[in-house]
């Protein structure tokens, strides 16, 4: 098996908790088979969207990027949470679906500012 090139997405730590939260949607097991869709779609959509940033130019389409993949992340997480609410799945793993957002959404705000403040500079 080859060596993964090492790619623009792979230097971000962003993207490394999106795949984390992505891991932690999947083995939240979701009972609700419309709510499990939404949540991994969304987890994978944040995935996706923050090596979309990572490869763009531009400080607009970076900053457009990374806050679709912020508003995903969110997303999934709050389909995990109405998930344990609704009793489809634990309060345990909602909650650690939820640190693992909040801690991405940190840092995506982060990179969006940055392009937003170099931006208008």
């Amino acid at each position: 098996m080859t060596e993964m090139l090492m790619l623009p997405h792979h230097k971000l730590i962003a993207y490394e908790v999106a795949r984390e939260l992505l891991l932690a949607v999947r083995a939240a097991q979701v009972r609700d088979a419309k709510l499990r869709d939404e949540a991994l779609r969304s987890a994978k959509s944040a995935c996706l969207n923050c090596a979309e940033g990572a490869g763009r130019v531009s400080l607009a389409d970076k900053a457009r990027a990374f806050t679709i993949a912020r508003g995903e992340a969110c997303e999934a997480a709050a389909a995990v949470e109405v998930a344990a609410l609704c009793g489809d799945a634990s309060p345990e793993d909602a909650q650690r679906v939820g640190r693992l957002t909040h801690r991405l959404v940190a840092l995506l705000t982060g990179l969006i500012r940055r392009g937003a403040s170099r931006a208008s500079a």
